[in-house]
């Protein structure tokens, strides 16, 4: 079985560093060891900062590849429109498995990070930056250099800056998630989808963007636009930070520049000769096979043009040993248990796409195939956040990337080789709790409500299944198919919006305290009051 990934794995390069300069002289650069081996960097204005990003091609490197320039712009445009002051979030929320690139920047280089994230705070006039990580030791590398560098969150300040430190959940990372949290509300999708460069962090105008974005910005920022793109290919210049885990000798994160070809990547990892298949970016990623591995370059257009994906930077090759299904099978029920909870094609859909893919492992034939299709086609584009878009792709790159496994098991008796466990996990894997970090213990499993409807008042609206689709399912003539059911605790502040919402008055919240001793009133969750207020 592969081991989870430790924080920091063994880090290697390709060619001349540049984010990892000075690895190889201390574990971790202070502020002062930092200077000497980056040197110091004079700031730029807004709109310098904004061209060097567009001369540099410089793209999100959190797996969305947005144009940095353009995000930048939009913020500064923002915030002199509406008169405010903006605020800077650096997202290390790095909670997938197998990445860990920005953990290793944020342990090894936090001050390459802070650069960025400094420069763009002074072009903007921010006096707000927000470090989002996910991890103690991230926490504490991020808390000790800005200690160095003498900021914090003092109201006396001229710029406020502090370390957010959220569960460690799949969703927490979306951009989304960690401005919700910073506002003091669930590390969750707040359910719409708005713009952070228009409305973010206290309603402020928010240039978020991912830790090791900010770390190429730096670098670009010292050494100009022509020196950076003396590195890497022309349309896509500079390095790349990949994590290579998976059927590997030596897990380990690499930098590299544009233009390697993949198949190098994997020697120096220790991958075999000839992978079954690699899963590019991740589990939100893509498979691409054995034969297109010989054709892909480290590059974001090269992997999409053959059917792969950078996104975060994981690359992960199975042996042919193992079975590819049930390796992505063990995948499909970890980003089920990912789910927030809060929205039904993603809560009841990924379970329900991952118990598909179980089916075809036990013979379910060409009837589970077909449901497996139809459920992942379901979840896609009708979620509060990117979690089940970038699952369903997943599952849907599985099939078609081991065509003849699937033909095995959906036709015959199976392929014949065992689930060798190669793709790595959280260790111990996790229930979900609906309320991914935001709540206790106490919070999940099922609660004293229960909720009813009232046949004399229902009129078949179906307003409580969109809402509550945890419990009601709407039958062929479109009324609830229950007409009392418990309520699990994570969704309490549903069923009261159901209540509440429902138009003709049809539902009612009763707590059963049979056997029990009375409880609290049903709880209302936070939905971000208390927000932390703005330096201005």
């Amino acid at each position: 079985m592969n081991e989870a990934l430790p924080d920091v794995p063994e880090v290697r390069v390709v060619g001349l560093p540049q984010l990892t300069s000075g690895f190889d002289l201390v574990e971790r650069l202070d502020l002062p060891m930092h200077l000497k081996v980056h040197g110091p960097l004079d700031p730029l204005g807004g709109e310098q900062l904004a061209q060097l990003s567009e001369n540099i091609n410089l793209k999100g490197r959190g797996g969305a590849g947005f144009p940095f320039h353009k995000k930048l712009r939009s913020v500064a445009e923002s915030a002199i429109k509406r008169g405010v002051r903006p605020v800077v979030v650096v997202n290390g929320s790095e909670d997938e498995p197998a990445c860990r690139k920005d953990t290793v920047l944020i342990n090894r280089a936090p001050h390459l990070i802070l650069d960025g994230a400094l420069l763009c705070a002074e072009a903007l006039g921010a006096r707000t930056l927000v470090i989002g990580v996910t991890r103690e030791s991230t926490q504490r590398s991020m808390e000790a250099a800005l200690a160095e560098r003498g900021l914090s969150n003092s109201r006396r300040s001229a710029l406020r800056a502090w370390v957010q430190r959220n569960p460690v959940r799949m969703v927490t990372g979306a951009a989304a998630s960690l401005i919700r949290s910073v506002d003091g509300g669930p590390a969750i999708p707040p359910g719409r989808k708005i713009s952070a460069s228009q409305s973010g962090v206290g309603g402020a105008p928010t240039l978020l963007s991912n830790a090791e974005t900010f770390a190429q910005l730096a670098i670009a920022a010292r050494i100009g636009p022509e020196r950076y793109g003396n590195t890497g290919l022309y349309d896509e210049p500079g390095t790349v930070m990949l994590t290579v885990s998976g059927a590997v000798a030596r897990p380990m994160v690499l930098e590299v520049p544009t233009g390697v070809p993949l198949r190098y990547v994997l020697q120096l990892a220790g991958a075999p000769p000839m992978p079954q298949g690699v899963l590019t970016g991740g589990y939100h990623g893509k498979w691409i096979d054995a034969a297109t591995v010989n054709e892909a370059i480290v590059s974001r257009n090269s992997l999409d043009a053959v059917g792969g994906s950078l996104g975060a930077g994981a690359i992960l090759p199975i042996s042919q040993e193992t079975c590819p299904l049930g390796e992505s099978l063990r995948v499909a029920q970890w980003l089920a248990e990912e789910s927030a909870g809060q929205c039904g094609p993603c809560y009841l859909g990924l379970p329900a796409a991952a118990r598909g893919m179980e089916d075809i492992l036990n013979g379910g034939g060409p009837a589970a195939l077909e449901a497996l299709k139809q459920v992942a086609k379901n979840v896609k584009r009708r979620g509060a956040c990117s979690h089940p878009d970038g699952s369903a792709m997943f599952l849907e790159s599985t099939i078609k990337a081991f065509t003849d496994d699937l033909a095995a098991h959906v036709l015959g008796n199976g392929c014949g080789r065992p689930v060798e466990g190669v793709l790595p996990l959280f260790e111990g894997g996790r229930a979900p709790t609906g309320i991914p970090g935001g709540a206790e213990p106490e919070e999940t499993g099922s609660s004293r409500q229960k909720i009813y409807v009232d046949w004399t008042l229902c009129r078949g609206h179906g307003l409580c299944a969109d809402i509550l689709p945890e419990v009601f399912e709407l039958g062929a003539d479109g009324f609830p198919t229950v007409a009392q059911a418990q309520v699990p605790r994570y969704a309490e502040a549903k069923a009261l919006r159901a209540v509440r919402r429902c138009p003709a008055l049809a539902l009612r919240l009763e707590e059963d305290t049979r056997g029990q001793a009375p409880s609290r009133n049903l709880p209302v969750l936070s939905q971000g009051r208390g927000r932390r207020a703005l330096g201005r």
